[in-house]
């Protein structure tokens, strides 16, 4: 498909620079498969979903993945071998690598060193194992395991969307905005936005309205912030992001398919690691990295309504949603969000869309 088919027009002041508080008191657009659109708030959540909905959150932490450092080669002519590197990572490949995005990835080779350094003088090095397209470069470490865990936490800066970065710079507030509050696992570059609307007030109410909670894990990469500069869908690369489904949870998800219940899932994180481990038909155990592609003919196997903030426009995220409840309903449902005053993106405000359990 014309990646120009998933373009619109946002206001700049439509993105949220903060998030709402209190954080279920955003607004949620309501998207029925037909009828009328519903202005309600994320808080009206327990009246939206049904006694014996399974709600699947992304349990993934965002980690410190923004590096600042330098890099040095020896024999040069004063400032030559000198190049100010910023380092983004976004999927780990074991103990000790990383694949990241480098700026500017012109001024690094194979073979290189890079030494990061935090606020308070910290540093960690890394050799510039492999260079890929786009910026994106394999990176080895001078340290694995926890003890890179811990030195990241050092040097690391939070990974803010380019959209809230260009506007504001990150700050303490962020540390806490920007984490679901049942974040487990690390590893994310992103966060699960759909996921920060939730307060322990609000799962409260929904378990009380009959909802059940299940949790899968996808570790955001940073390729989520990437635009699709194809023309066309054929022709874009989806970056790999790893995820896991345990065979205990993977087993309670196909029961409850079978019992006819909804599965609901918790951001486009959510649904792609569960469409990845559906890809027979039936919600299985995952362990492995993904990079499904989901754009208008995809047939879903495993979710049934899913929770997710505003995209960006001419994404793979807004194909994605118009792929679950069909283009042109949610072109008229962006045009809605955005003429009624939506904040749209990671801070910003919500929407409910539900398919045709005929479609599923």
């Amino acid at each position: 498909m014309r990646v120009d088919l998933f373009d619109f027009d946002l206001p700049e002041e439509r993105i949220a620079l903060r998030p709402a508080l209190p954080r279920e008191s955003a607004r949620l657009l309501h998207v029925p498969p037909e009828g009328a659109l519903g202005d309600r708030h994320v808080g009206d959540l327990p009246s939206l979903l049904r006694a014996g909905d399974v709600l699947v959150f992304n349990d993934t932490k965002v980690i410190p993945a923004r590096l600042n450092g330098e890099r040095r080669r020896e024999g040069l002519p004063d400032g030559q071998g000198v190049a100010q590197i910023e380092a983004t990572l976004h999927m780990r490949l074991d103990a000790g690598r990383w694949k990241a995005f480098l700026r500017p990835a012109k001024r690094v080779s194979e073979g290189d060193r890079i030494v990061f350094r935090g606020e308070d003088g910290s540093t960690l090095a890394a050799d510039v194992e492999e260079r890929g397209e786009g910026g994106e470069t394999t990176l080895r470490f001078e340290c694995a395991g926890p003890d890179l865990d811990a030195a990241i936490a050092l040097v690391g800066h939070l990974p803010l969307p380019p959209y809230i970065a260009s506007k504001r710079p990150e700050d303490e507030q962020d540390r806490a905005d920007y984490q679901t509050i049942y974040a487990r696992h690390e590893g994310a570059v992103a966060a699960p936005t759909a996921g920060l609307h939730f307060t322990p007030a609000l799962f409260e109410a929904i378990r009380a309205a009959g909802v059940t909670f299940e949790y899968v894990t996808l570790h955001v990469g940073a390729g989520t912030f990437l635009p699709v500069k194809a023309d066309d869908t054929s022709a874009h690369k989806m970056h790999q992001e790893f995820g896991t489904i345990d065979p205990d949870t993977a087993a309670r998800l196909a029961a409850a398919r079978d019992e006819g219940r909804r599965i609901v899932a918790v951001g486009t994180t959510s649904l792609r690691v569960l469409e990845s481990a559906a890809a027979s038909g039936r919600i299985e155990p995952f362990h492995a990295a993904t990079d499904i592609f989901i754009t208008p003919g995809y047939r879903f196997r495993a979710v049934d309504a899913l929770l997710t903030n505003f995209h960006l426009p001419r994404s793979t995220l807004f194909m994605l949603v118009s792929a679950f409840s069909g283009l042109q309903r949610m072109q008229d449902a962006y045009a809605h969000a955005i003429e009624t005053g939506y904040r749209f993106y990671s801070y910003g405000d919500a929407c409910l869309l539900e398919r045709p359990k005929a479609e599923t």
